[in-house]
């Protein structure tokens, strides 16, 4: 299980594998959506893409 981090104003992160698991698709489909300017991605000081909760939920709720 992935540990999630949280930003300064707590929001929390999720890994493209959490993110995945959400709309049940695969991870690289979600750096696919980053990289397609769908989603947001965060970049983590080691270079790991991290997404919003909150729009993670919002975009999850349009479907």
């Amino acid at each position: 299980m992935a540990v999630s981090i949280e930003t300064q104003e707590h929001e929390k992160l999720l890994t493209p594998a959490e993110v995945a698991a959400m709309f049940r698709v695969d991870p690289k489909t979600v750096t696919r959506w980053a990289k397609a300017g769908k989603l947001t991605a965060i970049r983590t000081l080691g270079g790991h893409r991290r997404y919003l909760e909150s729009e993670v939920s919002r975009l999850l709720g349009s479907h």
